[in-house]
């Protein structure tokens, strides 16, 4: 079938090439325009306890979800004094009357809104669009905050938040593309040796990431992307669309090299690395289509824009790089550059064989396989003691603190953790439902009493409530007051009763003596939950603490389901593959041992802080909780992409031999030099993203980083030869079939193997590197 899909391109080269143009050239004008349609958001599951709570309030009591901050500072005045006040609100004037605003309160309705030094207070002002939406009044609010002598004005919140998001994805986005381009080129140019063969690659690569940013374009008009999309396309584009170009070229130079003609040595190439190419999407695929399981929107955007995006590129190897490869012909290797030779110079084709024998990767097998328990032991330790560190994962929820110091959002969060009391600042909200109205008498005495049991837990400093409103009063005299609630005469109660009750309806705040995500507050909003307040009563609970709970509850409740369905799908793909039970359960146990070590990568750097001045990054004492997951669904297929490039080549070998050492080593010897180019040249793609700003991106990158150069390493050279070796013929079990021999398909590729596969060329030890799965021609 790859055969002729390869005739296909050389026979339509030009229309294919053309469609592909017209395609490239139509999405040019909206690929920049993608980001303009994702949105920050989409961090909440739509049935976690969190998000049902304040929907209900939300809908009950109008309670204003979108807030922004504005915080003023000075050395000169305390907010005591009427000069911090008059000019305060002479800031605030053109806010007030502002028709997008709902209402503001000040420090002055709020005296918890004071910092501890008592120089810095923030106005909480409340925006009647939603989170999202309210992202684009920001430039007016900025403008209509009058600039007063002797304060300073600036801005956080939520909507803050996701602009920030905005802003510092695209500018990673254009760092990343700026150093990932010409570093892939480089790579390509020091395996190629040609001008040429090593810019078509990127070519091929870029012009896959436009079509796909141009359809995530159109995608984002009809359903809710994340911003986070941006970045996981150009990676996995630019990625795998040089990696798999890589592939194609290299194969179609070494059949030119063969004396094969063009139209000939395309149609191999595309039956041969072309069905590799293939498969290698398929597994990638596989990976990212896990993240599709998840109730979180982020992710299973992520996962959707990545199949994509990796569609596109197997697309693009398969058939604009064939048509491509059937036009420029020989001359795929002009302007080459001189290089000094790493490796031995030229050999004939009657000394292959014995070059075969003597290559790097054949020595370096042939001793693996020599003492196969000595090595497996100790890179398995090695590799279990890379992963240790992730036992002491602490997971939450992305905040400000994954921005970049220096702007707005980031900002402010820092200025509320040093100079606020936190805990003021991230309640624990209850939505609590009753029988009947809340101002009846019955009611009243229900939650009067409830509230007290709440402030008995010593982890609770303080409960705001319409029952907790002044601690001097007392059951009976609540009771008379909300007899008439309309006729209370203290302003600050009147407006608290009807911001906090709503018919059957009514919010509670509960303080925590301690921070937002210490084990603590999280005990005490498991407490909460867990127990009954009687009396009829129901409660969902939110607040920070809450919503960071549910979030990772949610996202380890879905990832055992994403890691079977995933795991399964590729043993499948893998047994049809290799006609083994065996050697894909390897593969897979292979895989996992360079994620987990990838795992404790995380923990230490971005957990524990190794190496953040480097990285230029301020720790965060946990771990992003949806960095593993995005790892694994990247990684899993990716890093199974060289497994199997491998183990194809060794099945081949074994096919032609019947020899398992001898296949093993074969199969190292004719893959290991191009695996390792492509591995290159997802580190530098993967590296050039971990130089992003937002910690996310920068984790993601720097782990895939991390992953793939263990994977190209310990596993690769180590791991697989010495499986390999101690589990000896069992490798290609499969019961009912024995043996496993060379396919009866490959038979007309393998005919006259031994006269084929090694002709006359003038060709260096590296270019005898093949990327074939399942036949080399």
């Amino acid at each position: 079938m790859f055969y002729h899909l390869g005739r296909i391109a050389t026979r339509f080269r030009w229309l294919i090439v053309g469609l592909w143009m017209v395609a490239i050239i139509a999405g040019l004008p909206f690929a920049p325009q993608a980001s303009s349609v994702l949105h920050p958001g989409g961090f909440v599951s739509p049935d976690a306890e969190s998000e049902r709570a304040i929907n209900l309030l939300a809908q009950k009591l109008h309670l204003d979800l979108t807030i922004v901050e504005v915080f003023f500072t000075s050395q000169k005045y305390t907010a005591d004094s009427p000069q911090f006040i008059q000019e305060t609100e002479q800031a605030l004037t053109n806010i007030r009357h502002w028709s997008e605003v709902s209402s503001v309160v000040s420090f002055t309705d709020n005296p918890r809104q004071i910092s501890l030094d008592r120089h810095a207070v923030y106005v909480n002002v409340f925006f009647k669009p939603d989170p999202d939406s309210a992202t684009k009044l920001l430039p007016e609010l900025q403008h209509r905050i009058q600039t007063v002598p002797n304060l300073q004005a600036s801005i956080g919140g939520g909507p803050v938040f996701y602009e920030d998001i905005q802003s510092v994805s695209e500018h990673d986005l254009r760092r990343a593309e700026f150093l990932a381009v010409p570093f892939a080129i480089i790579a390509l140019l020091l395996v190629f040796r040609s001008v040429v063969a090593s810019i078509l690659p990127a070519l091929v690569g870029g012009g896959a990431v436009v079509v796909s940013l141009a359809l995530i374009f159109a995608l984002g008009h009809v359903t809710t992307l994340s911003i986070f999309v941006l970045n996981i396309t150009t990676l996995f584009g630019l990625g795998l669309g040089v990696d798999y170009s890589l592939f194609m070229v290299s194969r179609f130079r070494e059949e030119l090299a063969r004396g094969r003609v063009v139209d000939e040595a395309v149609a191999i190439s595309v039956a041969t690395a072309g069905r590799a190419v293939t498969f290698s999407g398929l597994t990638v695929s596989i990976g990212l289509l896990g993240l599709i399981f998840f109730r979180i929107n982020m992710l299973r955007s992520v996962g959707a824009a990545g199949v994509l995006v990796v569609v596109l590129a197997v697309l693009a190897a398969i058939t604009l790089l064939p048509a491509a490869l059937a036009i420029i012909g020989t001359r795929i290797n002009a302007f080459p550059v001189r290089l000094p030779r790493l490796r031995k110079r030229p050999v004939a084709a009657n000394a292959r064989p014995a070059a075969e024998h003597h290559g790097f990767w054949y020595r370096l097998s042939q001793l693996v396989m020599r003492y196969p328990m000595r090595i497996f032991v100790p890179t398995f330790i090695l590799l279990v003691l890379l992963g240790l560190p992730f036992l002491g994962v602490r997971f939450s929820a992305p905040d400000a603190s994954i921005l970049p110091t220096d702007v707005p959002s980031r900002a402010a969060f820092d200025l509320l953790a040093q100079r606020f009391n936190s805990r003021e600042t991230t309640p624990i909200l209850m939505a609590v439902q009753m029988k009947g109205n809340v101002m009846t008498t019955d009611n009243i005495r229900k939650l009067y009493f409830y509230v007290q049991r709440l402030q008995a837990d010593p982890s609770v400093a303080r409960v705001d409530s319409i029952v907790s409103a002044d601690p001097r009063f007392t059951l009976a005299q609540y009771e008379l007051l909300y007899t008439h609630p309309d006729l209370i005469a203290d302003p600050y109660l009147s407006s608290f009763v009807k911001a906090s009750v709503a018919g059957d309806t009514t919010m509670i705040q509960v303080i925590s003596k301690y921070d937002m995500l210490a084990p603590q507050s999280q005990a005490l909003v498991q407490t909460i939950r867990n127990t009954s307040p009687g009396g009829g009563m129901t409660i969902l609970v939110d607040g920070s603490t809450a919503g960071d709970m549910d979030y990772v509850t949610s996202l380890y409740t879905d990832f055992p389901i994403a890691i079977l369905v995933v795991a399964v799908t590729t043993y499948i793909v893998l047994l049809l593959l290799f006609r083994s039970l065996v050697l894909p359960l390897k593969a897979i146990l292979m895989n996992t041992l360079s994620i987990l070590a990838s795992y404790g990568a995380l923990v230490v750097i971005f957990q524990d802080g190794f190496l953040h001045q480097l990285l230029n990054f301020t720790p965060l004492g946990f771990v992003e909780a949806s960095g593993p997951i995005l790892l694994f669904c990247s990684l899993f297929g990716l890093s199974m992409d060289y497994e199997v490039f491998l183990l194809s080549r060794i099945q081949e070998s074994f096919w032609q031999t019947g020899d398992n050492t001898q296949a093993v080593a074969l199969g190292l010897q004719r893959s290991g030099g191009i695996i390792t180019s492509a591995a290159v040249i997802v580190i530098v793609v993967s590296a050039c993203f971990a130089t992003a700003d937002m910690i996310l991106v920068k984790a993601l990158g720097l782990g895939m980083a991390l992953a793939v150069v263990i994977d190209a390493t310990l596993v690769r050279g180590l791991l697989v030869p010495s499986t390999m070796r101690l589990l000896g013929s069992l490798n290609w079990w499969l019961p009912f079939a024995g043996v496993q021999r060379r396919p009866p398909q490959l038979a007309e590729y393998m005919q006259g193997d031994e006269q084929v596969s090694m002709p006359a060329h003038d060709m260096t030890e590296e270019t005898m590197s093949d990327t074939g799965i399942g036949g080399r021609r």
